[in-house]
């Protein structure tokens, strides 16, 4: 019997998500990334004397939509904020920011974790700008300088802050891919992690099993993948249990996750509001949203991840799991359902995406968005299996082949040489000569012994190099060792 842990974590995230309107929130500068150091800035977000910014409606428009898809509740008046902090990165010294009246409150996000379907509550999703990035030289613990790049300076962020409703690092890292699924289906953001434009920090601490009172939280920031997510909470959760065991108090301070040492080091105190002196940004006006807007966006939002694991289960009657690999990214989504508008075995499909495709993508650390193997190409290997031009072995050949050159499986087949061979004359001599030249499993299978016959049918697929078609391989073997004409097995 299993006995129920000590202690229980409790987990609550902020997460970070940068808009993709093609300028900032209050300026007209680009949002590409990857640009050249402090090339996508002007006096605006440099936050020079005398300029005023002006609000991006785009990006209120893409925060309206991502509230009304986790069921938010849209404020009608809300305002921004100056939330003020000196950090190297923030020429300001201050962040625009919403606190007190935020564009959206409630709403939740469901999860399937430990199989069980689970409601993650959201207390608000805000609008913010962010800060640059510094880029430190030396190790994490001891930086020997700091640059400062200021394009990210202004790029529009929404700030989306859970209940703490999470137990587990699992479930923790499981929300964080559900909420990236509905920024990508919604196309308000690429929900990179790696890139940083999906970032979150996360509020946990412990408590002995079965208490409501929660302990002292700490802050773990600087996890940049769904892994480190995960492995940073489980660091952190075993640190604040050794503590206590040990009678030693928990601080409440802000922890960087180093990933490449496997834990999390003390960055600052943790802040708490009071400690920003937020007060109402004099330089913009309220934000006054209309009902009608709110209306005309919510008509436009597309189908959800969640309903559209439900709709693969329930049109294509894939199993629950399938469903949820395949529309755990809208590009995959779609990269699947374009294959079964081609090839109509929609489990064939869906087996060949994720054993073989996803496969190759997750060793390169790929998205399938980079897949060398387009939907048309997938399809028409499959066709290729169907009408028994090549075998299911022969397949992964070809397949192989058409993801490392991105040529078309005829192509590779042409190529090759690799079209099976289903012609009962040239195949009976191939198995006639491996009978003659096998006689001892052709005496073991007339002695009675089944599994001989096995040892046969690879004789000929190694004669034929895999290109023999298997059940033809199978019945000319009966045949044949039964010495006449014998029904196929049913």
């Amino acid at each position: 019997m299993n006995r129920e842990p000590e202690y229980e974590a409790v987990i609550g995230l902020e997460v970070h998500a940068q808009l993709l309107t093609a300028s900032k929130i209050f300026c007209g500068c680009s949002t590409r990334f990857g640009e050249a150091p402090n090339s996508q800035t002007c006096p605006v977000c440099l936050g020079l004397p005398g300029v005023l910014p002006v609000l991006n409606k785009k990006a209120v428009e893409f925060a309206i939509r991502t509230a009304l898809a986790v069921r938010g509740l849209i404020a009608a008046h809300s305002i921004f904020a100056r939330k003020n902090y000196f950090y190297p990165d923030l020429p300001k010294d201050y962040q625009i920011s919403q606190y007190e009246l935020p564009l959206s409150t409630g709403g939740f996000v469901e999860i399937n974790n430990d199989g069980m379907a689970r409601r993650v509550r959201i207390r608000r999703v805000h609008l913010e700008e962010d800060a640059g990035k510094l880029l430190h030289a030396g190790t994490m613990d001891r930086a020997e300088y700091s640059l400062v790049d200021f394009n990210r300076c202004g790029v529009p962020l929404i700030e989306m802050v859970t209940e703490p409703d999470l137990r587990t690092p699992e479930a923790a890292a499981e929300f964080l891919k559900e909420f990236r699924a509905i920024l990508q289906y919604l196309e308000v953001s690429q929900g990179n992690m790696e890139e940083g434009n999906l970032r979150c920090d996360a509020n946990v601490s412990v408590r002995p099993t079965g208490t409501a009172e929660l302990g002292v939280k700490t802050e773990v920031k600087n996890m940049n993948s769904f892994k480190n997510v995960q492995r940073a909470l489980e660091y952190e959760i075993e640190r604040q249990i050794r503590l206590l065991k040990s009678g030693q108090p928990i601080v409440q301070e802000t922890h960087l996750w180093d990933a490449t040492q496997g834990v999390t080091l003390p960055m600052r105190g943790k802040e708490e509001a009071h400690d920003y002196r937020y007060f109402p940004e004099p330089d913009l006006v309220p934000v006054e949203i209309s009902p009608a807007w709110v209306e005309e966006i919510a008509a436009s939002l597309p189908e959800l991840p969640a309903e559209r694991r439900q709709r693969f289960v329930q049109a294509y009657g894939l199993p629950e799991y399938d469903a949820a690999v395949l529309t755990a990214s809208k590009a995959l989504a779609d990269f699947f359902e374009e294959c079964t508008h081609r090839h109509r075995d929609v489990k064939l499909v869906s087996n060949w995406i994720m054993s073989e495709l996803l496969g190759y993508l997750n060793r390169e650390g790929k998205e399938i968005t980079e897949s060398p193997v387009t939907p048309a190409q997938l399809a028409a290997l499959l066709k290729l299996i169907q009408e028994g031009v090549i075998s299911g072995k022969i397949a992964k050949v070809v397949f192989e082949a058409m993801y490392q050159t991105g040529k078309s499986p005829e192509a590779i087949i042409r190529e090759k040489g690799l079209i099976q061979i289903t012609d009962p004359e040239e195949l009976g001599r191939i198995v006639d000569q491996v009978l003659a030249e096998n006689p001892g499993p052709v005496s073991d299978f007339r002695g009675g012994k089944e599994k001989a016959r096995t040892a046969l049918v690879g004789a000929v697929m190694r004669a034929t190099k895999g290109k023999a078609n298997p059940q033809l391989v199978n019945d000319l073997l009966r045949e044949k060792l039964a010495g006449g004409k014998v029904h196929p097995e049913e």
